[in-house]
């Protein structure tokens, strides 16, 4: 699936009206290939009004106001001690966790996730590659169905 940037925004904004309470996504690709456009996509499906802007220097924002809580969260410069902060109580929480750079992770990703892997094909235009990780994100590719 390949988008622009409203595109990408539309897409996203459909699978946030799919989310529910404690359902995880693991944002990768490069810097600037529309992670955080993404994640605004889904709050505004999740109905959050407010602006979401990259966690990259914050590590975790939270976002509240919709149908459910939003956790957008960068773990790039956590590095290697992914307990610097209580990641567990996000992904245990009755919100949205989105984790950019979320493969970073590795043996500590939870059991249940959707990955969203962005390829910047040119300058305005992302290739999106989904892959379910558990019963619950496979489902998301059912209903999504890329229609």
């Amino acid at each position: 699936m390949i988008f622009d940037e409203n595109g990408l925004i539309n897409f996203a904004e459909k699978l946030g009206h799919l989310l529910e309470a404690g359902d995880v996504l693991i944002l990768t690709g490069e810097l600037a290939a529309g992670k955080t456009t993404f994640t605004k996509g889904i709050a505004k499906g999740l109905g959050i009004q407010q602006m979401v802007k990259s966690p990259t220097f914050t590590i975790v924002r939270e976002y509240e106001g919709g149908r459910l809580p939003l956790y957008h969260m960068d773990i790039y410069r956590v590095g290697d001690d992914p307990d610097s902060f209580d990641l567990d109580s996000y992904l245990e929480s009755a919100g949205v966790t989105i984790i950019e750079w979320g493969e970073l992770l590795g043996p500590d990703l939870p059991e249940n996730y959707l990955a969203v892997q962005f390829i910047k094909t040119d300058e305005k235009h992302r290739e999106l590659i989904l892959s379910g990780h558990g019963q619950r994100a496979e489902s998301f590719m059912q209903k999504l169905s890329f229609s």
